[in-house]
């Protein structure tokens, strides 16, 4: 795990770190300390004056636009609750943060998330969130695809399950571009800055 290089307008990147995911347990790392790790990440690019974007996934109140498609595992097909995809206060600004609604995995898919990073002239995306190998492994392939240098936050993202979270940043983000820790990207941030 080594972050070399922030690009000049590198965007912080935050999946799904809204109200109703952060109350799930997180594991290997506790949703209460991906989030502190978020806030910082979050604080520091704003004092850099680079691009903070909070992604968070919401469907529609009766759940008509839940993703389709037969799959082994169950998914919810109920309502979820108001106030679910209410994003984390303690993370959001709401005077100066790009809000993108997905209804997806990754955050690219049927959103403008890519017409809002290329208006500013984002190369690089440093990502984060939850869960490690849904929402921040589907934004990193589309990332990664899309042409833009991905850095991953490790710590600052969780699963619910720590294998899928070791397979993410063991063998599919270090394919995709670099990782390292909230504290080698906030190093990093400090000397390019």
């Amino acid at each position: 795990m080594s972050v070399t290089a922030l690009d000049p307008t590198t965007a912080l990147v935050v999946i799904d770190l809204q109200q109703a995911i952060i109350a799930v347990p997180g594991d290997p790392h506790p949703m209460r300390e991906v989030l502190e790790r978020n806030v910082r990440l979050a604080e520091a690019f704003r004092a850099a004056r680079l691009p903070v974007v909070l992604v968070r996934v919401s469907f529609a109140a009766d759940g008509a636009d839940l993703l389709p498609g037969r799959t082994e595992q169950p998914r919810p097909g109920r309502a979820m609750p108001e106030g679910w995809d209410t994003l984390t206060p303690e993370l959001h600004d709401p005077a100066t943060d790009v809000v993108v609604t997905k209804h997806n995995w990754g955050a690219f898919h049927g959103t403008d998330l890519d017409v809002q990073l290329r208006r500013r002239g984002v190369t690089q995306l440093v990502l984060t969130g939850i869960a490690t190998s849904i929402g921040v492994e589907s934004t990193a392939r589309a990332a990664y695809e899309h042409g833009y240098h991905v850095t991953t936050a490790v710590d600052a993202m969780t699963d619910m399950d720590p294998e899928a979270h070791r397979n993410s940043v063991q063998r599919i983000f270090p394919r995709l571009g670099e990782t390292g820790t909230t504290e080698e990207i906030l190093d990093l941030l400090a000397k390019t800055r």
